[in-house]
């Protein structure tokens, strides 16, 4: 089959060959734990090709999880995707297939809080050390490089506060000193669409693909897409650790790919207009959105991406008391306040300076006021900026 390099055609025929599709439009479900052989031929075959997407065990696989596996390498030049539960489990598996007693783990200061609590706790107890390093840093990351270094963990754009990280600039120069390290990035935001992170020298895209990637709330995903230095020592120790996702699942992340550039085209240009209205807000100290010149690391963004997608946050000019964090968060007609994103819905949560503090204390930037993080869905713009400004109607009423 010819190589599709144009995004939006790639994301509507990848992962459909008629071996997944049996003649369908979609990829089969294939829900199965038994697979079985006709006869010891076929089953010595497949014993060959269980790690070459062959059947030979549910654990290994259907049809239904091969398809998905077959886009998104497609999609992110990779040789090989594993599926994982949740993004949870393909960041922490992602590691734990690199790491082992007495190795060390450079990771960025900003990232998603459940991977620093994994690397604070269960690494720790493994005896694997983090060092957590400034998004902004740049270059200088190469003073922070040890002998027995092993991951370079990137987040791009960082959590909660959105700074873009200059990848090429951290990536050469941790391989200036050592080629051999596995550089990973949690891709999420992106989609996998607006950063083609392996193009960037990095060895492993990790989403969690609850987010994008499937696009409706409705089931929990991870992907790990890895190039081929990674890719089997990724897959077999992820196969050790028993990770694996249901059928169903998988099926509806590849139905959730087919709309994914629509999708975020929309998320991009209803987060911009939201996100130009806020900066221009009374109560608003700063909007943390990488398509703005005014957020961190905007030039590398400009550089690097494709696009936004439909999440970032801002800052209030005070630290809202509990009596109005309760008058704004509890009373909108639009956003609903929930964990997660990446849906058509918006959704709205908070964080106090303190919190951001507690969980960025090797960043210098700091935070004075209350940080708003939002996701942009689908909805009509004026109706979300409508809805935010009732938001703000409210709090100036319990000054």
């Amino acid at each position: 089959m010819t190589k599709i390099t144009n995004f939006s055609t790639a994301l509507i025929h990848s992962g459909r060959h008629k071996r997944v599709t049996q003649g369908s439009v979609n990829p089969v479900v294939q829900r199965a734990s038994s697979l079985i052989f006709d006869n010891l031929a076929d089953k010595k075959q497949a014993t060959i090709n269980r790690a070459k997407g062959g059947l030979f065990y549910g654990r290994r696989g259907t049809l239904t999880h091969f398809a998905l596996q077959e886009a998104m390498c497609e999609l992110e030049g990779g040789a090989g995707c594993y599926l994982f539960p949740c993004g949870a489990a393909a960041v922490s598996n992602s590691l734990l297939a690199f790491v082992r007693t007495g190795d060390h783990i450079l990771m960025t200061g900003a990232a998603y809080e459940p991977t620093q609590d994994f690397c604070n706790k269960t690494l720790k107890n493994f005896g694997v050390e983090t060092s957590y390093y400034d998004p902004l840093c740049g270059e200088q990351i190469a003073q922070l490089v040890r002998p027995n270094t092993k991951v370079l963990f990137l987040e791009s754009p960082s959590s909660l506060t959105f700074e873009v990280p200059d990848i090429p600039s951290i990536v050469k120069s941790v391989r200036s000193i050592n080629p051999d390290i596995v550089v990973m990035i949690d891709n999420t935001w992106s989609g996998g669409l607006l950063f083609n992170a392996l193009q960037y020298d990095i060895d492993i895209s990790i989403q969690a693909g609850t987010k994008y990637l499937v696009g409706h709330s409705d089931v929990m995903i991870g992907t790990a897409v890895a190039n081929a230095r990674c890719w089997d020592q990724l897959r077999e120790n992820a196969y050790l650790m028993g990770q694996m996702v249901d059928a169903d699942s998988a099926y509806m992340t590849a139905r959730g790919l087919r709309t994914l550039a629509v999708r975020l085209k929309q998320h991009e240009q209803n987060g911009i207009a939201v996100a130009n209205w806020l900066a221009q807000q009374p109560m608003v100290k700063a909007v943390y959105h990488p398509a703005l010149a005014s957020c961190p690391g905007h030039e590398y963004f400009k550089r690097d991406f494709n696009g936004s997608s439909g999440l970032f946050s801002f800052e209030l000019q005070q630290k809202l008391s509990q009596t109005q964090l309760e008058a704004f968060m509890n009373n909108f007609k639009l956003f609903s306040m929930a964990y997660s994103w990446g849906g058509y819905e918006s959704l709205i949560l908070f964080n106090q300076p303190e919190e951001i503090a507690k969980i960025r204390p090797n960043i210098d930037r700091t935070l004075s006021g209350t940080l708003i993080r939002v996701h942009i869905g689908l909805e009509n713009v004026d109706d979300l900026i409508a809805d935010l400004d009732a938001g703000f109607a409210r709090l100036t009423s319990t000054d």
